[in-house]
């Protein structure tokens, strides 16, 4: 039991600074293409792709997606979401933006139960029980922007995606630290 677990937390450790690491990544480009509009709807089109591709990838690592069913739900709703995104990209910028939002606040409540549930086997996941609160929180937000006067930008969206990176490189240091205390232990 002990090396499965020591082997989730290493998983998790390289999981999350992918994660961390994508997100900073995403966020830079986001600046970098913001005032073009085919990069920026591909950026748009991609992060929630990438979201479903890593919940997969991460769920599959730990037993599945039957042992794993907030991350299989958060799959389809990231998929959903990245079909929804292309479609709203042809109405308008707070079309996309109040997809944004809806997504934010259900891939929170996900993230937040994911955590939940690893807490109890792998610990030090406070950080992602709080990230998926603020997830849900900033998916509020991005919708009552979505119905605002100004018009929003990808610009919108890059903090909901730089809080995430400072999220994720928040649990895998974290984690790294809490393995290196159990290895001096």
């Amino acid at each position: 039991m002990q090396s499965r677990l020591s082997g989730q937390s290493s998983w998790l450790q390289s999981y999350y600074f992918g994660r961390a690491i994508f997100s900073i990544a995403w966020v830079a480009a986001a600046v970098l293409f913001s005032a073009q509009a085919g990069p920026a709807a591909f950026l748009l089109v991609i992060y929630p792709a990438w979201d479903a591709i890593a919940n997969l990838a991460d769920a599959r690592v730990n037993g599945g997606l039957k042992a794993n069913p907030s991350q299989a739900l958060n799959v389809v709703v990231s998929t959903i979401t990245a079909i929804a995104v292309m479609v709203a990209i042809g109405v308008n910028t707070y079309a996309v933006l109040a997809v944004f939002g809806v997504w934010a606040i259900l891939a929170g409540v996900l993230q937040l139960s994911t955590g939940v549930r690893r807490w109890r086997h792998v610990g030090a996941q406070w950080a992602m029980i709080l990230s998926g609160a603020q997830s849900a929180l900033a998916g509020g937000y991005m919708i009552s922007r979505s119905i605002g006067t100004v018009a929003p930008t990808i610009l919108d969206v890059a903090p909901y995606a730089g809080f995430g990176a400072f999220y994720f490189l928040l649990s895998a240091i974290w984690l790294v630290a809490k393995a290196h205390r159990s290895v001096r232990a």
